[in-house]
């Protein structure tokens, strides 16, 4: 049952799921990948649960990606002296520096670049967009609101300001601290939070100095702004739900979704669609039918990964939740429609760019559907390049990433349709490609005798970056 689906499952780590025995059913369930969310939990715990993941690894002989997630810069309110008020729409309600206990007149907001940031009219949502306040006044150390949409706010909610661009670093120095200790335990991918433009992507690229690949969470308005750029600085790109929808009118989230995935697609960058997937199932063994059909949605629009959060780091019924994403994944795969729908939205290479590295990659997509009795698409790769570059054509096959490289061949966890396999003895002649592909391919039960593989590489084979040979191997 697990890892034999083209689209992948992200699990995120929690009380709930750190346990070796609840690590080892979230596997067998299906899990290609585990989210480590730097927002809760210490060191010692994640290096213990970095430590589980990988030893279950080697005992079950399979790849599982783990994903670093900084907690980013968290904006919320200070406390109030009741520990909750209720805000009533038109009221005035200000906002200050002022290290004091709040009432339901005023309440500490200890971020100066907000105040910065602020103009009349601006408006700030409180409490996942659940309370509006409109800026009447404001200077740097405080602003005087009117509240549009009232209710409960109580100590700590978050803020969240659409449209605004904030003078401020996605990596604070907690995340810089948590990030230093994730690249030392050997993460294969990091999270980056409250991504804004493309800059944050290449200080972050100079932090990480090749040690990880970055995800970049799409989670404001701004970033979408300059959603080419960013998803052409990262490595990979998360649809960020909460916050998104927290800050761009929800009926827009859908849409911007389907955007996302198709630029994603075009740069071909693995793509992840996550938050409340299945949040019902953190305290229901069974999902709702719209949410099935949320999680369907994401594999038919052809995004590489889907993740759970809440659901597997809380829930009470978290194997569940991986099993029913699972079964949702197979069956969307097993329509003949999905692999129509994977087809009619290939990017041409000529739509492309007029690179060697897409032609070939284009090439190799055409073979898989056009040449009968193809078992596989086997990649050789140093960089992962070429792998990525076969994923995004989605072919009806079982993709093998043969790589020199441990961390490469990890990474590959979030990697539509792509197995990593480490195999170092191909690069150091060309001239085993073909009998080191026959061999793979029989070994791993991938291919038949009989059968075809189609085989990608770049030649020099160490030469990074450059996919410029197409072959096909009768078994």
């Amino acid at each position: 049952m697990p890892q034999n689906t083209r689209t992948k499952i992200i699990a995120t780590i929690g009380p709930a799921t750190a346990s070796k025995e609840k690590l080892e059913q979230l596997i067998d369930a299906g899990v290609d990948a585990f989210r480590f969310n730097f927002s809760h939990g210490t060191h010692a715990e994640h290096k213990a649960r970095f430590k589980l993941v990988r030893q279950l690894c080697k005992e079950k002989n399979v790849r599982i990606s783990i994903l670093a997630d900084m907690q980013g810069p968290k904006l919320r309110v200070g406390e109030f002296k009741e520990k909750q008020v209720l805000l009533v729409k038109g009221a005035k309600f200000v906002l200050d520096m002022k290290n004091e206990l709040g009432s339901v007149d005023r309440v500490t907001l200890p971020h100066p670049e907000i105040f910065k940031a602020l103009k009349k009219n601006d408006v700030l949502l409180l409490n996942d967009g659940n309370i509006r306040l409109r800026v009447d006044e404001c200077d740097k150390k405080h602003a005087v609101t009117t509240v549009l949409v009232g209710g409960y706010l109580s100590s700590h909610k978050g803020v969240n300001l659409p449209n605004i661009h904030l003078p401020i670093s996605a990596l604070t120095e907690k995340d810089k601290d948590d990030l230093a200790f994730a690249l030392k335990l050997g993460v294969d991918w990091v999270c980056l939070s409250f991504v804004q433009k493309a800059e944050d992507v290449r200080l972050a690229k100079k932090l990480i100095n090749g040690k990880a690949w970055i995800i970049s969470k799409l989670e404001k308005p701004s970033a979408v702004k300059e959603l080419e750029e960013i998803v052409s600085e990262s490595d990979a790109v998360m649809v960020a739900r909460g916050d998104l929808g927290v800050e761009c009118p929800l009926p827009t989230v859908p849409v911007l979704q389907k955007k996302i995935v198709s630029v994603c697609r075009r740069y071909a960058k693995p793509v992840i669609v996550a938050t409340q997937m299945l949040e019902s199932m953190i305290n229901a063994p069974t999902p709702t039918r719209a949410e099935v059909s949320d999680v369907a949605a994401a594999v038919y629009d052809g995004a590489d990964t889907v993740m759970l959060s809440a659901e597997t780091a809380v829930g009470q019924y978290p194997i569940e939740a991986v099993k029913m994403m699972h079964q949702t994944i197979q069956e969307v795969e097993k329509d003949p429609l999905f692999y129509h729908f994977m087809r009619s939205s290939r990017i041409r290479a000529e739509f492309i760019s007029s690179d060697e590295a897409d032609a070939i990659s284009c090439a190799a997509g055409d073979m898989t559907s056009e040449l009968k009795n193809v078992a596989a698409v086997i990649t050789f790769t140093t960089s992962g390049a070429t792998t990525l570059l076969t994923a995004r054509e989605r072919p009806d096959l079982p993709i093998l990433a043969v790589t020199p490289d441990e961390e490469v061949a990890n990474r590959m966890g979030i990697v539509w349709g792509v197995r990593g396999c480490v195999n170092k003895g191909v690069f150091k002649n060309f001239n085993n490609v073909e009998t080191i592909s026959r061999k793979i391919a029989l070994e791993t039960g991938i291919a038949k005798v009989g059968q075809y593989i189609v085989v990608t590489a770049g030649f020099p084979l160490l030469k990074g970056g450059k996919t410029n040979l197409l072959h096909i191997i009768k078994l």
